[in-house]
């Protein structure tokens, strides 16, 4: 076998100096998520394919390794993010607890790549914060986002802001299926106006929906964006003007606290849809076309009754990161 061939696509293994390096930003990320009040877990990586498909880990089908349990029989999956994984141990070890901080570092597995020529074995990096419904924690996160790339030589970053709930309150009423969901969502990430209009007419949209459904495509760019959204949206009812306020609150802390952190204001970015709930978020450099890191609200299981809690927060590839940092 050449050496070419020697690991599988999307695999890649770490000799030094560089191996060093990324275990010196691995010390240095866990001290500054200790210092912040985040405990650290250590999920495992395999895991019963049906509880690592639970909750949000139900999109992750497509990404995961399946092998047979020579012991059991019972089918089991290769963890392809390390989210679900916080969520799960969230409510099954801190239901009692109404605010949870927790950390995780670690490998993961994916059957396909996220994007052509990515990797399938990125080291996973993230923060959760469960029980805590206000915009300060969105902000506490997206802060440990930042420092975390700050911590790892990425200088120049720049931040993309949206909210899945805009969305989701102006397609509420279009009684979509599964199917013309996914093809809708599929639209508006493309910003293809002409696929709109044909979509609309076909399944009979309602134009004042379809109107509005436009206007997210357009709606992108500077802070100032909001202001116009604020207009425009107007008849969209409260729910999307809630939405708004919790953007404009983020978009004007974030401007106080890191005056030259460029902020893009995107109304169509519906990154994680599936699952997420309220404001969404990544982290760009010039010259990269993937994310650097990413991460956005959702509804966590809380291990009582089948209830849910509140919970945000963000997860990297340190090996990217590593990579892309100019300071190390």
């Amino acid at each position: 076998m050449s050496l070419r061939n020697w690991l599988p696509e999307g695999m890649e293994e770490w000799l030094p100096p560089a191996s060093w390096k990324l275990e010196e930003l691995r010390r240095d990320l866990l001290d500054l998520y200790r210092d912040r009040g985040y405990g650290l877990i250590l999920p495992p990586l395999l895991e019963h394919l049906d509880a690592l498909m639970s909750g949000s880990g139900s999109a992750l089908e497509e990404q995961t390794f399946k092998l047979v349990d020579p012991a059991s029989g019972r089918l089991l999956g290769l963890r392809a993010d390390m989210t679900p994984q916080a969520a799960h141990i969230a409510a099954r070890r801190y239901a009692d607890q109404k605010v949870v901080r927790l950390c995780y570092l670690g490998t993961v597995l994916r059957a396909r790549a996220d994007a052509i020529g990515g990797a399938r074995s990125p080291r996973q990096v993230g923060c959760e914060l469960f029980g805590e419904a206000d915009v300060s924690a969105d902000l506490e996160i997206l802060d440990l986002m930042l420092e975390t790339l700050s911590s790892a030589g990425v200088r120049d970053a720049h931040l993309d802001l949206g909210h899945v709930g805009i969305y989701r309150a102006i397609a509420s009423g279009l009684n979509l299926s599964a199917d013309d969901e996914d093809a809708l969502f599929e639209i508006l990430q493309r910003k293809s106006a002409p696929d709109l209009e044909q979509f609309a007419g076909t399944k009979k949209l309602a134009a004042a929906a379809v109107k509005k459904l436009a206007l997210l495509m357009e709606l992108n760019g500077d802070v100032t964006v909001l202001k116009r959204a604020r207009a425009e949206l107007k008849s969209a009812g409260a729910a999307v003007q809630r939405c708004l306020d919790v953007l404009e609150r983020a978009s004007g802390e974030l401007g106080r606290k890191r005056p030259h952190l460029p902020v893009h204001i995107d109304l169509a970015e519906l990154r994680g849809y599936r699952y997420q709930t309220g404001m969404v978020f990544a982290a760009f450099a010039p010259g990269h076309g993937r994310e650097l890191a990413r991460g956005g609200r959702y509804e966590a299981e809380s291990g009582a009754n089948g209830r849910t809690r509140p919970a945000t927060g963000f997860s990297a590839d340190l090996n990217e990161l590593l990579r892309l940092g100019s300071e190390r």
